[in-house]
């Protein structure tokens, strides 16, 4: 009868059941929660039953569709001013023999896996209203422009987002075939001719993802904005945390109207940008990579310049928070002369925080390994229906905010039969279903580039498929997996938009910590901390690094 109708008897074995297993936790940490969140909206606490209520209120009042325009006019002209420097950063770097290439891509890397809140708290220090350069200029009479605002915004979102175009842009120029760049010039094209119309149109599906990520991270960010728009510059993802965290009572149902714009805002750039890759073919081969130009003296200096002062610019905030983290400070800020004070504070007030933060991200990427591991099996080497379904269910968190997230598992685990909020466990689910993409991404990245035989002579053997995988292609797929888990940790690490939704007196974390020393002016503290997560970010980039050997995309 299965047959008739064209359906197949699943082949019940150790693979089915990982797939129901993945589908069903799937389902309940992050499909029930969004569709909850969506069914939330329709509800109003001024209408009984299901309304448009919320919606309508969104967009009738000026004070919402000011936020939805200054976030499109953030998150555009981010993404601009990302293309902008990163596309020129990853054509210089990969067509010539820059300076310490290996040391500025290094710091480029550490400027994407900083938190951008951090970026935001060091350029106050430095120009905010008391900072370090706004007093030196203004002891000579020259009054600096203010850090606050959406230019402010879009200055720490550019210096924090910008490896993202260039990472997408400096693989995608590397692996370009040569060959079409020389028939645009045999048939007397110029360099810049060239360009503009061979190289940059071959690689602009990789142009595109580049800024589409900037996009919908800036898009998500909640420090960034809520430190630096003092208020006044209001966006969506602050305006859901002042929804449902407001002091004269939350307004949960508003919160989930305002998240449910936020992801239909993603949604509608991805499918724009998919769109527009679909209508033509890039297909090429890459047999002749392009060769390096070897640039002598000054010529080479000068191409070196820029690409170093955008490195430096990138990874000043962090050097910035470190040294901060030594000034000792009163009351009104930092007053001069070295001191541990800082770091004694942090450990006997703060530790809980601490201690948080790496036992979450430690439990969550526990969870992370073993089911990064198993979902990327199933999508490469099982492919099929279920397999594209779970591959969608994974992904799908690349387009939440992390604060939607946390109004998605509060809204969905805030009442019976399960009651998740301000425990630990919702902590930890948020990590698992926010980070998990990149270690499902590097694992299958693995796993393409593995042999077949190799798991099907160790069945030919006589070993079962379950042990084949635990005891062959398991320990093979190890080096990727622990890289994709390593960038899932510094993400863990340096979670606040949806820790800030999600956490309790008992379950804050550093990032959290961070941000609220910053509301309360304790400058030194929030500086030594920042430096801790700084710390711990190199430290693991590093092992990164190490384990990847550059066969790994960081993205």
């Amino acid at each position: 009868m299965m047959k008739l109708l064209g359906f197949r008897k699943p082949k019940v074995d150790f693979w089915f059941f990982v797939k129901v297993i993945v589908i069903l936790a799937m389902l309940f940490f992050l499909v029930y929660p969004f569709s909850t969140l969506i069914t939330r909206s329709f509800f109003s606490k001024k209408v009984d039953g299901m309304t448009f209520d919320n919606y309508a209120t969104f967009f009738s009042k000026k004070y919402y569709l000011d936020a939805l325009k200054n976030t499109l006019y953030i998150t555009f002209f981010s993404s601009l001013t990302c293309l902008l420097v990163g596309a020129p950063m990853a054509y210089l770097m990969t067509r010539y023999n820059i300076f310490g290439k290996k040391i500025i891509y290094v710091c480029i890397i550490l400027a994407l896996m900083s938190p951008p809140f951090i970026g935001a708290y060091s350029w106050i220090l430095l120009f905010g209203r008391a900072g370090f350069v706004t007093k030196l200029f203004a002891s000579i009479g020259i009054k600096t422009p203010t850090i606050y605002g959406p230019g402010g915004i879009i200055l720490v979102f550019t210096l924090h987002l910008y490896p993202y175009v260039y990472l997408y842009v400096s693989g995608a120029l590397s692996s370009i075939d040569s060959s079409l760049e020389e028939a645009g010039e045999n048939l007397g094209s110029s360099k810049i001719r060239r360009l503009f119309t061979v190289t940059l149109p071959v690689v602009m599906p990789s142009i595109l993802a580049g800024v589409v990520m900037v996009f919908m991270t800036s898009l998500a960010d909640f420090g960034t904005p809520m430190l630096l728009g003092e208020g006044k510059t209001r966006v969506l993802p602050v305006l859901v945390y002042d929804a449902y965290m407001s002091e004269i009572g939350g307004d949960a149902n508003m919160a989930s109207t305002l998240s449910v714009i936020v992801v239909a805002c993603s949604l509608s750039v991805l499918l724009l940008q998919k769109y527009y890759v679909a209508r033509k073919n890039y297909a090429m081969t890459s047999l002749r990579p392009p060769k390096v130009v070897e640039l002598r003296g000054w010529k080479r200096f000068l191409v070196t310049l820029p690409v170093a002062i955008v490195a430096f610019l990138g990874l000043l905030p962090q050097l910035t928070v470190v040294i901060s983290s030594f000034i000792r400070t009163d009351f009104t800020g930092f007053i001069g002369g070295f001191t541990l004070e800082n770091y004694e504070k942090i450990l006997s007030r703060l530790k809980t925080n601490i201690t948080n933060t790496y036992y979450f991200s430690a439990v969550a990427i526990v969870f992370i390994v073993i089911f990064g591991m198993l979902i990327s099996y199933i999508l490469v080497r099982k492919r099929g229906k279920v397999a594209s379904i779970m591959d969608l269910l994974v992904m799908f968190p690349y387009v939440i905010p992390g604060s939607v997230l946390g109004v998605c598992l509060i809204v969905a685990f805030n009442r019976r039969p399960i009651i998740l909020t301000g425990t630990a466990a919702i902590m930890i689910v948020s990590y698992v279903v926010r980070k998990l993409p990149y270690t499902v991404r590097s694992g299958s990245a693995f796993l393409y580039q593995m042999d077949v035989s190799v798991e099907e002579a160790s069945v030919s053997l006589g070993i079962s498929p379950m042990k084949t995988f635990f005891k062959v292609v398991a320990r093979l797929m190890l080096p990727g997996i622990l890289s994709g888990a390593i960038l899932s940790w510094i993400t863990c690490i340096n979670e606040l938009s949806s820790s800030i939704m999600l956490y309790s007196g008992k379950t804050s974390t550093i990032s959290v910590a961070i941000y609220q020393e910053v509301m309360r002016m304790s400058d030194g503290t929030a500086a030594a901390l920042a430096s801790v997560l700084t710390l711990t970010t190199v430290l693991s980039l590093l092992i990164f690094l190490r384990l990847s050997k550059g066969k790994v995309s960081i993205i």
